[in-house]
């Protein structure tokens, strides 16, 4: 099975490394993490990425800069918004997003 890498957004670093740590603990997942805007627009240059997981602290504009982005790198980069609850419905959320859901 294919690695699936996930760049996770969130301008708070403890929960972004906790989000980061979930990831990861999923066997054919890889979190990479970003705390800015030009973070991530460096992670997106530099990787192939599967899933954007727009997390705490990403405001409506920055949100609407990063899909803006991968969808004119690639239009098959899934963005999600993650607002917490727990690393069930992380998983949930993330799964069924890379389900076409």
């Amino acid at each position: 099975m294919s690695q699936i890498n996930i760049l996770a957004i969130a301008n708070h670093p403890e929960i972004l490394e906790t989000i980061i740590r979930l990831i990861n603990q999923q066997e054919t997942w890889n979190g990479i993490p970003a705390g800015s805007a030009e973070e991530a627009e460096t992670v997106l240059r530099l990787n192939s990425i599967d899933l954007v997981l727009l997390g705490v602290g990403v405001d409506e504009e920055m949100g609407e800069r990063i899909v803006s982005l991968c969808q004119s790198m690639d239009p098959r980069i899934v963005c999600l918004r993650h607002f917490g609850g727990g690393s069930g419905l992380l998983y949930s959320e993330i799964r069924h997003a890379l389900a076409g859901g």
